[in-house]
């Protein structure tokens, strides 16, 4: 993420607090940015028994009570920004995300890659090879998130560099 991005997503990160209402969450919502979408995710206060089941029902129930308000704030936030706005809650272990945007990537796969996502369909694990592709994406972010958060500092630290180096005159 360059210093413009990390401004930016700072910016919108402030917008939506100052907005979201705060007695929603537990505190500050979680806000990403990326071209296409903004995610915002906040907390939920637990209820007394806080199991998962306890913790889906309240996730559920914020999600209708609170459905006009977080669309109002979506539309504003929407035309301000020029990105789909997508809502969340965690609860306990439990995370939901509602209506999130999904949005078409292109890529090119030979014949033995392609073999991989069919097989991942016939097997019944997807539906299609966009459905296929996507789980294979969450199962190396799954298995390699370590790995994966060490590759973005070492990218951050890239950029830093980059930015701090001399300027062609």
């Amino acid at each position: 993420m360059t210093k413009r991005d990390a401004e930016r997503a700072a910016s919108v990160a402030a917008w939506f607090t100052e907005r979201v209402p705060a007695e929603w969450f537990t505190g500050p919502p979680q806000v990403d940015v990326d071209g296409e979408e903004i995610l915002v995710v906040g907390r939920l206060a637990a209820p007394g028994d806080a199991d998962d089941a306890a913790c889906a029902a309240r996730v559920a129930e914020f999600r209708e009570s609170t459905r006009e308000q977080r669309v109002l704030i979506a539309r504003q936030a929407e035309s301000l920004y020029q990105r789909a706005v997508s809502w969340g809650a965690e609860c306990g272990e439990v995370r939901r995300l509602f209506t999130t945007a999904t949005v078409p990537v292109m890529t090119r796969l030979r014949m033995p890659e392609r073999s991989v996502l069919d097989t991942l369909i016939e097997s019944g694990v997807a539906r299609s090879r966009s459905e296929a592709l996507a789980w294979c994406v969450r199962l190396v972010s799954t298995h390699e998130a370590e790995w994966l958060a060490d590759l973005q500092d070492a990218l951050t630290h890239v950029r830093k560099v980059r930015a701090e180096g001399p300027r062609a005159v």
